[in-house]
């Protein structure tokens, strides 16, 4: 076997491993390639926050995060032959800051094995991104931070646990589709989640999104949670403008239990996430390069929300201003500010995104960020 340590250029430090094997079997002989990438971001930043606590205090801290999570893990392949190959990932999220696993995640919050062919497609199993978010990732996404991406939380957490997800493209369009099992023993599909979403990503100036995913209550099998979303974004020359539509529904018997994620009952009942019958996002974005090395973008948010209850009838309205620099191929330094508005159920609800900072104790929130990220 013939080993070979070399420099990634997308993701980092690579330990790629090939082997030509020939096995005299009943006159037979078989070839395989296979390969281990590792990689990881390092990121972290100094925040400021206001409106942090119920008393109305300002926090400021080294964050857990923040243009990303800082992250490390592996991407694995192996040609069986056919055009077909054997793929894997693990991924692990952790905090800088204090060299914790972020507890909100598995330890692996990545983890699927699968096949990939070039004639059928692409089929997954394990924990893995969600149609929805592999859409929304692809086409409109803001260019937001780890720190405070609203969008997240109306993916449903992005990442679902016990997932097989096949994705199949034909030319500038792919699609996926994807079913998570419940595992509820006498009820098949309590507890699961279904997916699908489309994505057209050509060489021009314009990218498309759609998505959906409806996820059924463990515990009231009945009660369903849904969201959809499109949305589309468009470059011109250096400028790029996009533009998203997103809709979460929730039963009024859902009771926030589904154990593919994003987080269990009582932590979503903590974020006021199982107050709302309806909540919708209208979001949108510019950003502009300068040369090589800068960006700079400005993004808004605008959710409408329908309690269960009337107390959960709400809105918010959420402004972000963003600059990055490259210092280099791997390294970037940043300076984030975000200032958000709530009304009514949506005061203390956690409408900055799942991981991101504290919610918002009173009707305003405003928060500064200056961080250096590396990848490898």
């Amino acid at each position: 076997m013939l080993k070979k340590l070399k420099t990634h250029r997308g993701l980092g430090i690579a330990i790629q491993a090939s082997a030509v094997a020939a096995i005299a079997c009943h006159g037979l002989a078989a070839h395989a390639q296979s390969s281990v990438t590792l990689y990881g971001i390092a990121d972290t930043a100094v925040r400021y926050t206001t409106h942090a606590d119920a008393k109305g205090d300002s926090k400021t801290q080294l964050g857990n995060g923040g243009a990303s999570e800082s992250l490390f893990g592996m991407l694995g392949s192996e040609d069986i032959g056919g055009g077909t190959r054997v793929v894997f990932q693990l991924e692990n999220r952790f905090f800088l800051n204090s060299g914790m696993s972020d507890p909100s995640y598995p330890f692996f919050n990545t983890a699927f094995v699968g096949l990939q062919s070039s004639t059928f497609g692409r089929l997954t199993l394990g924990r893995q991104l969600n149609p929805m978010a592999d859409a929304v990732g692809r086409t409109y996404m803001s260019q937001n931070f780890y720190q405070f991406r609203p969008e997240v939380g109306m993916a449903q957490g992005n990442f679902t646990s016990s997932m097989a997800k096949y994705a199949a493209a034909w030319h500038d369009v792919t699609v996926e589709l994807s079913y998570a099992f419940g595992g509820t023993a006498g009820a098949f599909g309590a507890g699961s989640q279904i997916g699908a979403s489309i994505a057209y990503v050509p060489k021009g100036p314009l990218r498309l999104g759609a998505a959906y995913l409806d996820s059924r209550d463990a515990m009231n099998s009945s009660a369903h949670f849904k969201a959809w979303t499109a949305g589309a974004a468009y470059t011109f020359a250096s400028t790029t403008f996009n533009a998203g539509w997103v809709v979460n529904r929730q039963d009024q018997g859902f009771t926030g239990n589904f154990p593919n994620g994003p987080f269990t009952a009582p932590q979503l009942t903590a974020l006021k996430f199982n107050t709302f019958s309806s909540r919708e996002m209208f979001f949108g974005g510019v950003s502009q390069r300068f040369g090589a090395a800068t960006l700079v973008s400005a993004n808004v948010w605008r959710t409408l929300q329908t309690g269960k209850a009337a107390s959960g009838d709400g809105n918010a309205t959420q402004f972000q201003l963003l600059a990055d620099y490259s210092l280099s191929k791997r390294t970037d330094t940043y300076i984030e500010g975000d200032y958000s508005l709530y009304r009514g159920g949506l005061i203390g609800a956690q409408a900055q995104g799942f991981n991101g900072v504290s919610a918002a104790a009173q009707s305003t929130q405003l928060g500064v960020m200056v961080g250096l990220r590396h990848r490898f």
